[in-house]
């Protein structure tokens, strides 16, 4: 394989302040090397280290003194732009049913494969970044992660958890063959139910255009809006290389309205919303 990269994202929102951090191991030719991506309410931060610094078995990884797994984070990084400390534990995670990707999961060469570990825990502990404290008491946690080529040419992702639930949705440019089409994948997690809108399950994308997404599949339907655009940049890899960047805020200001038939199950605006819009319009 020409390029390669494998990363998790891992979330903690509480109603007052929001953390995440991906971390992230990229081959593109010969050049292997790892990452730590920072991400807070008003800042982010990309740590460069060593191949050999990654370690990756099972639900755990590793990337110098910082460990990522299912029990929460510890993260010691120390660098000039950027100093950060702490511990967070989380709670029994909320897996999916089955894999997020379906039958997509079975074809090969496709650019990106997304998961889900999680729609959300419980999490609690405390990060200091570069001497502010992030504090998490009963917060909330949400698990993801990407492995393949490259990130779509064109996409939007958002992910948001609030009271009674969590949602996570995705619409890409998806090449296969020679032919492209955009691929949904959505998760909403309601009152302890797990609805899924996919493109294997009929789902389409009516609209996407100016920070709008409105999904449609059968009798369901999510719309998600953008109300004030990104700011973060973020490295993403292309060809299994970081030289890619784009944008996402981890707290973001946005609207989600989800309706099964005639009824609304919710409508609410938050600025606690993580969002990237890579659409040209």
């Amino acid at each position: 394989m020409k390029g390669f990269f494998y990363g998790w994202y891992l979330k903690c929102q509480s109603g007052a302040q929001t953390l995440a951090v991906i971390p992230a191991f990229h081959k593109a030719g010969k050049k292997c090397t790892c990452s730590v991506q920072i991400i807070t309410d008003k800042n982010s931060w990309t740590i460069s280290f060593p191949a050999d610094k990654f370690h990756h078995a099972g639900d755990h990884i590793s990337i110098d003194r910082n460990l990522f797994c299912r029990r929460g984070i510890r993260l010691e990084i120390h660098t000039p732009e950027v100093d950060v400390k702490g511990r967070l534990r989380f709670g029994p995670l909320s897996p999916l049913k089955y894999d997020i990707m379906g039958p997509f999961v079975l074809v090969p060469h496709l650019e990106c494969r997304h998961s889900v570990f999680s729609m959300t825990h419980s999490v609690c502990g405390t990060v200091y970044v570069n001497e502010e404290k992030y504090v998490f008491k009963d917060a909330w946690g949400y698990w993801e992660g990407d492995r393949g080529r490259s990130f779509p040419k064109d996409y939007v992702w958002t992910q948001c958890c609030f009271s009674g639930g969590s949602l996570m949705l995705s619409v890409a440019d998806i090449p296969i063959a020679g032919f492209h089409f955009n691929g949904v994948i959505c998760v909403v997690l309601w009152q302890g139910r797990e609805y899924r809108l996919a493109t294997y399950l009929g789902a389409r994308a009516v609209q996407i255009r100016d920070g709008r997404i409105r999904i449609i599949q059968g009798n369901l339907e999510l719309e998600a809006k953008l109300l004030k655009k990104a700011v973060n940049p973020l490295q993403a890899p292309a060809m299994g290389d970081m030289v890619r960047t784009i944008h996402e805020s981890a707290a973001s200001r946005a609207y989600y309205r989800f309706r099964k038939g005639k009824n609304t199950l919710f409508a609410f605006e938050t600025d606690r919303a993580s969002f990237e819009y890579e659409y040209p319009h």
